[in-house]
């Protein structure tokens, strides 16, 4: 089971109580209920619904149609190898035969399971449009092996970094993970992204969200999906799928 680094509650100075995270649990739920199939939706005039991003009061990202009748919610870790599958293999199908039909809205919420670089991560991905936000999230996870093993590279640096004042703390920490660079590539520049991690009040926020889900949403393991309010067992993109069509996306 992977738990949180103790630098966090350094990093945060919350009482992060999120050690019973794990990347890749599971866990027991009811069994969707067939329904009958849903009618598509047709998004307003020159937009799609793959492109109408929310952010939500649950500190998460929702796609679509926001009135979609199937709502589906991740829970994921952008330093989670299982996210990352999941994204391959699901974000296109996803987006343009589900969520794109406006019978169907995906929310993303980033549960920080592996501590600062993910809140690092997750502030980052929020620095540009909102939009942009799930996009940015898919590059991470396609691209996360080497992410992660620039970021981990001097850990002491990073432990050292976790030590500043507040509005510099994240800001060294993403320079010593080495994480301006690639979302400079990505429309989010230097200084911008300083701008963000800087904003100490921002990032406790995104931890207090993750807190939540912890402890009000009972979420224990990432990726966790929940379908119109229940939670899925299985977290491959063929079950997760198989549920959508149970629920009507069909």
């Amino acid at each position: 089971m992977v738990r949180f680094s103790k630098s966090v509650a350094a990093a945060i100075t919350l009482p992060l109580a999120l050690g019973l995270a794990a990347c890749g649990d599971t866990a027991d739920d009811a069994t969707v209920a067939e329904s009958a199939p849903v009618e598509n939706v047709a998004a307003p005039a020159g937009t799609s619904w793959s492109e109408t991003v929310a952010t939500t009061d649950r500190g998460g990202y929702l796609v679509g149609n926001p009135d979609a009748p199937i709502k589906l919610v991740e829970y994921g870790s952008l330093t989670c190898p299982g996210c990352a599958g999941f994204s391959q293999q699901a974000s296109e199908p996803l987006m343009n035969e589900y969520v794109d039909s406006g019978r169907v809205s995906f929310e993303f919420r980033s549960f920080l399971i592996h501590g600062p670089l993910d809140l690092v991560l997750t502030r980052l991905i929020g620095c540009g449009p909102k939009e942009s936000a799930v996009p940015l999230a898919d590059q991470i996870w396609a691209n996360l092996p080497a992410i992660q093993q620039r970021a981990y590279a001097d850990q002491a640096s990073l432990e050292r970094a976790l030590l500043l004042p507040e509005d510099k703390r994240f800001v060294a920490f993403a320079e010593v993970a080495g994480v301006y660079d690639f979302f400079a590539a990505r429309g989010i520049s230097r200084d911008q992204a300083a701008t963000c991690l800087a904003d100490f009040g921002e990032m406790k926020r995104l931890a207090d969200f993750s807190q939540s889900y912890a402890n009000d949403d009972k979420i224990a393991g990432t990726p966790t999906f929940l379908l119109n309010g229940t939670q899925l067992t299985e977290t491959s993109w063929e079950s997760v799928e198989a549920a959508l069509q149970r629920a009507g996306a069909r």
